[in-house]
């Protein structure tokens, strides 16, 4: 069935109520459901390098469906009950896959972003109460394996540690020299280590176990990413197959062809693109195991889409960006849509790509709280640049203003609420506690008063058409003086400077105000533009004179996730350090700045370190003019 408007995602919906749907019970039922009617197709691809003569491995949905039941059967073999959590720490590789869906199948599966600290590693093996942590066998280049061994010191639940060597897809004479190079890892931890493939190849390839019938929760993921204690969201088989219920109805065929450059720790690569192949047939590729990050990629990306005959591609504004500054450089023919998340994309980078590659872009929303699909510009209707498109079917959103509760009027800006199938009401994270204050009652909502709406903490409106916009982020608002401040206004205005890549903007402390606006922008390759044409260039094109920039700064590279979003929480400890450290300077007290971390509790605090004779009063008169409070570092 089409989806093109509004009305079409309404006729959808109205064919039949969600529960109505025969749609399988579990990932593991999904799974042999494609394998019974797509067996002999390509299922999985994954390439270790970027290369288009580099050599690659794939399964057919029949030998995925064999392998999953072996790595679910070794997670209940390690004592994985439907209840219990087996986690990953890994790059992309067709074990990682392996360990995502036969992870849900035997238990919970938890992927943990590499990217992460020791410590925070830890720290979510230990809230989630891992017992089996599949990681990397200690390789070349990469400290995966290193921070697992720490990781797991930290949390003596995790009993077993599963290695996946990466050694078995080097050929030639890298293979003998990597043994040689082999990083030593210190382990402190007693958890027994056994290897990933040799402790499959002896299971059998059918479960040996019966796939419970009832929902159940089935996937841990962690939200937030390089400082603090990230939340843990909870994901139930029906959010999942939801999710693939989604790619399936709305955007594949078991002919299609996707490429997917994203990091398997995150729910867009995971419950999105390997959910919507899941449940059409899709084949699915992996290219390196940094993605984007991979060496080469970016270089070779188009050879890469005409050696795979890729139709569908999933990328984020950073990388579109990146692709726009190299050739088009292969045939690409078979390529006929994009699939763009993450973050807002700017309308000149859509119409460069557009012309670039000749391809249908198609923007969307999703997050972690709701097992992620909110909306999508329809793939055959209008495309509104900017926008997050129309809800998908069995999605309702509604626009509330925090302070009454109560829906806005069409065009008015308020914060996005969602319910859905993939919204587990008021179980959304691990931690009861962080549930709280995190729904709204569906009060007047066309699904009933019982139904909750969860927060997602986006400012957002509806327009005319039914079309969902995103204005921000309600803890993003930059209050000046008690006037509040959308960042995204400053950066709209800068995205349309021809040299500006990328533009993020916060609230950096002031004395007198609170909050002024703060401006980090990276550049195009080769741009001449200064700070003070910039400056000049955005008071011409912000149209409100409070949300002119205090300070800007243009960065190599502005500080982003894995999946390409702008991460904020950097360039505020930016500003906090330099504002600071400017006024202890200023008073001529002798005390810096050295690290600002983030506290569960009061957020981003700043950590002095005396360099001179300053005392607590001294320190006080100076910092309690903010109201980012701060601490003697340790």
């Amino acid at each position: 069935m089409t989806f093109a408007s509004m009305a079409d995602r309404n006729a959808i919906e109205n064919e039949m109520v969600w529960e109505d749907r025969n749609l399988p019970h579990s990932v593991w039922a999904q799974l042999s459901q494609t394998a019974a009617t797509h067996g002999s197709r390509n299922a999985v691809t994954f390439q270790m390098f970027s290369g288009d003569n580099d050599p690659f491995e794939t399964l057919t949905w029949a030998q995925l469906q064999g392998k999953v039941a072996q790595t679910a059967n070794l997670f209940r073999e390690l004592g994985i009950g439907s209840d219990d959590v087996v986690a990953f720490l890994l790059p992309n590789a067709m074990e990682t896959v392996l360990s995502y869906l036969g992870g849900a199948v035997a238990g919970i599966v938890n992927p943990i972003n590499p990217l992460l600290d020791a410590d925070q590693i830890g720290a979510i093996l230990r809230e989630t109460n891992a017992k089996v942590l599949v990681t990397l066998k200690a390789f070349p280049k990469t400290d995966v394996a290193q921070k697992a061994a720490e990781a797991v010191d930290l949390a003596p639940n995790v009993k077993t540690v599963v290695e996946v060597d990466l050694l078995r897809y080097i050929t030639g004479i890298k293979k003998f020299i990597v043994p040689l190079i082999r990083p030593k890892i210190k382990v402190n931890h007693g958890a027994n280590i056994i290897d990933f493939n040799k402790s499959i190849a002896k299971q059998p390839t059918t479960l040996k176990f019966d796939d419970p019938k009832e929902d159940r929760v089935a996937a841990f993921f962690h939200t937030g990413g390089t400082t603090g204690m990230p939340k843990v969201a909870q994901h139930r088989n029906s959010g999942i197959i939801y999710n693939a219920w989604l790619g399936d109805k709305l955007l594949f065929e078991e002919t299609d062809v996707q490429i997917c450059p994203l990091p398997l720790f995150h729910v867009f690569a995971t419950i999105v693109c390997m959910g919507a192949s899941l449940s059409s047939g899709a084949h699915i590729v992996f290219p390196t195991p940094q993605g984007y990050r991979g060496e080469g990629v970016f270089d070779n990306f188009w050879k890469l889409i005409e050696r795979h005959k890729v139709s569908f591609m999933i990328t984020v504004p950073t990388a579109m960006s990146a692709l726009m500054q190299r050739p088009v450089n292969a045939d690409i023919s078979s390529l006929r849509l994009a699939f763009c998340g993450s973050a807002p994309l700017p309308l000149e980078l859509y119409k460069k790509f557009e012309a670039a590659a000749g391809v249908t872009i198609c923007e969307g929303y999703g997050l972690t709280e709701a097992t992620c699909l909110v909306s999508i510009n329809p793939p055959e209707g209008e495309k509104k640049v900017g926008s997050i498109g129309c809800p998908f079917p069995y999605t309702h959103v509604r626009i509330i203003d925090p302070a009454t509760q109560r829906d806005m009027p069409t065009g008015d800006i308020g914060e996005i609420c969602v319910a859905s199938p993939g919204v587990y009401d008021n179980h959304t994270y691990t931690e009861a506690a962080k549930n709280k204050d995190l729904f709204y009652p569906g009060e007047d909502s066309p699904l009933g008063d019982d139904v909750q709406y969860l927060r997602t903490g986006d400012l957002g409106r509806i327009d005319d058409d039914g079309y969902l916009w995103i204005t921000g982020r309600a803890k993003d608002l930059i209050i000046r003086g008690g006037h509040n401040i959308d960042p995204a206004e400053i950066e709209e205005a800068l995205a349309g400077h021809a040299q500006v890549a990328f533009a993020g903007a916060i609230g950096q402390p002031d004395a007198h105000a609170g909050e002024v606006p703060a401006v980090f922008v990276e550049l195009t390759d080769g741009a001449t533009v200064t700070v003070e044409e910039l400056m000049a260039y955005a008071k011409e094109h912000i149209h409100e004179r409070a949300a002119y920039p205090k300070h800007f700064e243009i960065m190599d590279e502005l500080p982003k996730t894995a999946v390409g979003k702008i991460f904020k929480p950097d360039l505020r400890r930016s500003a906090i350090t330099r504002v600071y450290n400017a006024a202890l300077d200023k008073a001529g007290v002798g005390v810096q700045v050295t690290a600002v971390l983030e506290d569960k509790k009061l957020g981003l605090v700043a950590h002095v370190t005396k360099t001179g004779d300053a005392t607590d009063e001294q320190v006080r008169a100076v910092l309690g003019a903010f109201t980012r409070p701060w601490v003697w570092a340790a």
